[in-house]
């Protein structure tokens, strides 16, 4: 069932309001509403787009909600579904580090953040143990999620896990037909795909390629710090394979060390906002911008230009991605040497979303050579509140007025070293 263009509006306005927890979460929560509770698009077709978009550069998370949207109203319903699963949390980036900017380092920001890390953590590993269950399917997948896992937290870059492990999947396949896709999705390979006019793609394409890059050059024509932020921002998008993640440390190593832009510690802030406000995590590129601007192009007009320069410059590519590509999407084989490719990625992915609940454990609950035990209970009681369902707005909601009382007690307060 197609609904219409202003319902599906309705919706992604409230997934962009309420996908926090980064895209584990987010993914879990547009499959919930798209395809559990309205039935807008089947399961196999949430999930094959889901791999290819993993395989893609930039958010994997915002480019699942440009093809969905895109799936049930074009072009429009790409730009729709991808612009407001962003917009609020650009919204609200700006106005939150505007306060930032303003108030500084105080007890009460500090224990909000805190407070909110836990709640981060219970909302992936909810998110996680639910999405993984429909994309880890066989023993096989299994293993190459454990073995992706492993060399991850050894240092092995995502790109370079992609590759290894669709060739793994492939040799897999001709060895064993069945051991990453189910006999019974070999069986069904889904609805027919719909004729693709190739004149259409390329136009599109040509008129996309060429409103960005005339964008991108009247940017870079500016100068100073507008030119700095669009000309960065836009290769990191060009290599943003595995999620923001993967990126990020080498976002924070130029802001901090090449530009200038940031101190260390507003760049950790950074990451606490971007993982506690809605829609994808590398929102903190918004943030990066905001700084920039706000300290090279002074107070907080300067620091919106920032913002919204880093934005478009990390956003641009994926809806070109999106929109010329969406067609293509259901002609991408169920079976064969693509789909077991494709299956071993989900592998990875479930590997990633591994790794991520390890990073967050380790920014959250250890802190100063000590543990955060207001975080980790904090945690715990999100995690079993989520699963009663309790509202995520409601769970955030409470977690930062409790992570202000303790900081109004102090910066030690349940902190054991």
């Amino acid at each position: 069932m197609t609904p219409s263009f202003g319902a599906a509006l309705r919706v992604w306005l409230r997934l962009g309001c309420l996908s926090f927890g980064g895209p584990v979460a987010q993914i879990d929560l547009m499959h919930r509403e798209v395809v559990e509770r309205r039935q807008w698009v089947d399961e196999r077709s949430f999930l094959h787009a889901l791999r290819l978009c993993t395989a893609l550069p930039g958010p994997e998370a915002q480019q699942l909600a440009c093809y969905l949207g895109y799936r049930l109203h074009g072009v429009r319903g790409a730009i729709a579904s991808g612009g407001l699963f962003i917009l609020p949390s650009l919204l609200l980036i700006i106005a939150l580090s505007w306060m930032y900017m303003t108030l500084g380092e105080t007890s009460i920001v500090t224990g909000i953040v805190r407070a909110l890390g836990g709640a981060v953590i219970a909302l992936v590993v909810a998110a996680g143990l639910r999405m993984g269950r429909k994309v880890v399917r066989t023993r096989w997948t299994l293993g190459i999620g454990v073995l992706a896992a492993a060399a991850m937290l050894l240092g092995t870059p995502f790109p370079i896990l992609v590759v290894v492990g669709g060739l793994a999947g492939i040799l897999i396949g001709r060895a064993r037909p069945a051991a990453l896709v189910p006999l019974e999705d070999q069986e069904d390979p889904g609805e027919p795909p719909h004729a693709v006019d190739r004149r259409v793609l390329i136009r599109r394409a040509a008129i996309g390629a060429a409103l960005w890059l005339g964008a991108i050059g009247a940017l870079l024509a500016v100068g100073g710090v507008v030119a700095e932020l669009t000309g960065f921002f836009t290769i990191v998008a060009l290599v943003t394979f595995g999620g923001a993640y993967a990126v990020l440390p080498f976002v924070a190593a130029a802001a901090v060390g090449r530009f200038g832009w940031l101190t260390p510690e507003q760049m950790i802030a950074g990451l606490a906002l971007g993982e506690t406000t809605p829609g994808p995590l590398i929102m903190v590129n918004s943030f990066v911008g905001f700084v920039a601007g706000w300290t090279t192009l002074g107070g907080a007009t300067g620091g919106i230009v920032g913002a919204l320069v880093a934005t478009f410059a990390t956003f641009a590519p994926s809806f070109l991605l999106i929109t010329v590509g969406a067609p293509l999407v259901d002609h991408v084989p169920r079976r064969g040497p693509v789909a077991d490719a494709l299956a071993a990625l989900q592998g990875v992915v479930a590997g990633a979303i591994a790794v991520l609940v390890v990073y967050l454990a380790d920014h959250a609950l250890l802190q100063n050579g000590g543990v955060d035990l207001l975080a980790a209970a904090i945690a715990i009681v999100v995690f079993a509140l989520h699963r009663r369902g309790v509202p995520v707005p409601v769970l955030i909601v409470g977690t930062a007025l409790i992570g202000a009382v303790a900081g109004l007690i102090g910066p030690g307060f349940g902190l054991l070293a």
